[in-house]
Order: structure tokens, then C-alpha cells, then sequence
């Protein structure tokens, strides 16, 4: 799909200021899977529509978990931030007519992350978690590393919303402990190499 229809589409579904951090997302998604030898198209797709849900109507969006045998009920107790993802990767497919499976599995995975992610799937979670415009405590670890090792930066990531999550006495998605454990075995080399990664 061209670049400025996907925008059009997208954007009156988003506020000003999640429409300039898509637009973020996007060309970060873009320079990491160029870097990664990944279809820029596609990554540019998913980024683009990766928070096309974002604010849709809660009731709507419970409605859908509910009735929907492709969502999982285990996400209404869970926190509703979770929910745009999957339901967003839903309602691209049926309000948009995008059935590329590659770049739907990357909007419904880019919150909260899952075990054996695709390459694709780490570069919209990553380039969601870095784009330029995100700052909060540990992205300074993780920027570093996005051109260097993906699954290391992905690691980082997921291992840093995991430790904010338990700050807050927040419950943990199963898919975010999946997707932590599996990229740990990835990298566990990496870290045991030292540096200050692991701290």
C-alpha cells in the first residue's frame, strides 16, 4: 500500500501526537529492516498501522476479545493499554483489507511480544520501543544495540517493560514472559559476556 494512503487511512483514528510517533515509528521500522535485509514495504505497512486501534471505544474493543475466537479472553484481565494490538491487528484486516499474515502478526505482537517472534515482528516491537521521540529509563541501553544485535535489543526491551510492570505491582502478559525467555537463550552469551547489559 502507498506510504501517504496508509497515513490518510491511520490517521484520524490516531491524536496529533500518536500521529507524529507513528510517523517515528515508521521510519525507525524502515532503517532497521534495511539494516536486517528485511521487505521495507512491509515493515513500513506495520508500522503504520501498528496503533490503528489505539483508541477505539474500550466497550468496542471488549466486545470484540469476547466474541472473537482469534482473540484471547485472557486479555480482559489484563490491563486495556494490551488490547489495541491484537484487536488492531483485527480490524486492519477487516476495515483496511490487509491480509498480509507477516505484517498483521507484527501489529498484534508489537506490545507485548511473544516467543519465536519473526524478524519482522522484533522490528515493529523495537522500533515501537525506540523511535526517537520515546524517553524513559533503560531506552539508553537498548538503542545501542538495535543495529547490533536485534534480539539482544528486543531482549532489553521486553526485560525493561517487565521490570517497570513489577514496579507498578502490575500483572505480566503470559506472551511478555514468553517472549523474555525465549529472547534470553538467544542472547544469554551476550550478557554473560558482561558489559553493563545485565544490569
Amino acid at each position: 500500500m502507498d506510504k501517504e494512503k496508509a497515513l490518510a487511512i491511520v490517521k484520524p483514528f490516531l491524536t496529533d501526537a500518536r500521529y507524529e510517533h507513528t510517523k517515528r515509528v515508521v521510519d525507525t521500522a524502515v532503517e532497521l529492516a534495511a539494516f536486517y535485509e528485511e521487505d521495507t514495504a512491509k515493515a513500513e505497512t506495520a508500522a503504520i498501522f501498528h496503533d490503528y486501534a489505539k483508541y477505539r471505544d474500550l466497550m468496542e474493543m471488549e466486545a470484540l476479545i469476547k466474541n472473537e475466537q482469534s482473540l484471547p479472553s485472557e486479555l480482559l484481565v489484563h490491563h486495556s493499554e494490551l488490547w489495541h494490538a491484537p484487536v488492531g491487528a483485527l480490524l486492519v484486516e477487516r476495515e483496511v483489507g490487509i491480509g498480509d499474515p507477516e505484517i498483521l502478526s507484527a501489529i498484534r505482537w508489537h506490545t507485548t511480544g511473544k516467543a519465536d517472534m519473526s524478524r519482522l515482528d522484533k522490528i515493529i516491537f523495537l522500533a515501537d520501543y525506540i523511535e526517537p521521540g520515546r524517553d524513559f529509563p533503560g531506552i539508553e541501553k537498548v538503542r545501542p544495540q538495535a543495529k547490533v544485535n536485534l534480539d539482544l535489543a528486543c531482549f532489553l526491551s521486553s526485560k525493561n517493560t517487565i521490570n517497570f510492570l513489577l514496579s507498578k505491582n502490575q500483572p505480566i502478559y503470559p506472551d511478555t514472559i514468553f517472549a523474555y525467555n525465549d529472547l534470553f537463550l538467544k542472547v544469554k552469551e551476550n550478557l554473560h559476556g558482561g558489559k553493563d547489559l545485565n544490569g
